[in-house]
């Protein structure tokens, strides 16, 4: 399903501008809040709410019974723009978003579970004040996904458990420029899947792969990258937990963009207080794909690192409410694209809070 407008402005330059910021997309890491308070760190072996479907579907069947994970984030991003000579123009680029979350997942026996999932996992969300320096290349460049994802997880033994997913992933896109927009909708198909190796009560280590997925927005290729990531989990003391995450996205694999690939890497630690309080600390650095030679307008990122903090309390026998907050610190971000000649000064404040429950 696409809806395509163009006007004023040739169909070649426009569909040139449009094919280059879409396809880099923005990888949203927020798909739960209870992985918050820790950067992220361990994602693909903590496995301790039906969340960890997104991460790594295989953590399922760690799950008993019935299991419900509710959350939101939400992600207030700053991007200013200036000149060389240190003119700021355009105003705050950046916006406010909340990314909802949900997942259910269902013991069907001992060692075979089921999963579903909704999330946003790429958001691009850029929007300058009219005329500013570089509004022939870009005004406007809004991304949004949902993705629906059914799981299912097999326990191979005591030791190794195995998971795969299904993702339909529904895609909007809106771009403006001076003269001229577009807009299109897409729908396609991609896979997760992963690996569990529980090497001892104490310690686990998970291995999870996204797949690309190839969406054709009226005519144009519009892909979200493949992505695989390395975690590990151990319980170091009776209080403390110790986690950490590698993770490599495939951005290069995306046609039609010139952007290099990405790597993630994470630590965090989580301290039992009291039987119902538990706190979470994380730090990442995260590389962005794009640098000062291929950084457009539509997309300003910047090399990042998180600062994360959060807490969890557990209410009765089977409730649990996480809290998170991170702050992204993000380096000045150097631009040559057009008539956009300068730096941006760049941040972002993430908050969120999510619900699990076990029956």
């Amino acid at each position: 399903m696409t809806k395509h407008t163009m006007r004023l402005l040739p169909a070649m330059l426009l569909l040139a501008y449009a094919g280059l910021a879409p396809a880099a997309g923005f990888q949203a890491l927020e798909q739960n809040a209870s992985g918050l308070g820790t950067a992220y760190a361990g994602s693909a072996a903590i496995a301790d709410s039906a969340a960890t479907m997104f991460a790594n579907p295989a953590g399922l069947t760690r799950l008993a019974g019935f299991n419900v994970s509710l959350g939101a984030v939400g992600v207030a991003e700053s991007y200013k723009f200036q000149t060389t000579a240190g003119v700021s123009s355009g105003g705050d680029a950046g916006n406010t978003n909340v990314l909802p979350n949900a997942y259910v997942s269902w013991q069907a026996m001992p060692g075979l579970n089921f999963g579903f999932g909704v999330s946003r996992p790429f958001l691009n969300d850029i929007q300058y004040n009219a005329g500013w320096v570089g509004a022939a290349d870009g005004i406007k460049s809004e991304i949004t996904t949902l993705n629906l994802n059914p799981a299912v997880a097999y326990q191979v033994n005591d030791k190794v458990s195995l998971g795969l997913g299904l993702n339909y992933q529904q895609l909007d896109m809106h771009m403006t420029a001076t003269g001229g927009a577009f807009k299109g909708d897409d729908s396609a198909l991609g896979w997760n899947a992963g690996a569990l190796f529980t090497l001892s009560p104490a310690m686990r280590v998970g291995i999870a792969y996204r797949s690309k997925i190839d969406h054709d927005v009226a005519g144009l290729d519009v892909d979200t990258p493949a992505s695989v990531t390395l975690s590990v989990w151990q319980q170091v003391s009776d209080r403390w937990e110790a986690m950490g995450d590698l993770s490599y996205t495939h951005w290069s694999g995306v046609d039609d963009t010139d952007f290099d690939n990405s790597w993630r890497i994470a630590w965090g630690t989580a301290y039992k207080l009291s039987d119902v309080t538990k706190l979470k600390f994380g730090v990442a650095y995260e590389r962005s794909p794009v640098g000062t030679s291929n950084r457009p307008v539509q997309m300003p990122d910047s090399n990042r690192l998180w600062l994360s903090l959060g807490g969890q309390w557990k209410f009765g026998r089977a409730s649990l409410v996480d809290v998170g907050y991170a702050y992204r610190y993000m380096r000045d971000a150097k631009i040559n694209d057009g008539a956009a000649v300068g730096k941006y000064e760049n941040g972002a404040h993430v908050l969120g809070v999510q619900y699990t429950v076990g029956f």
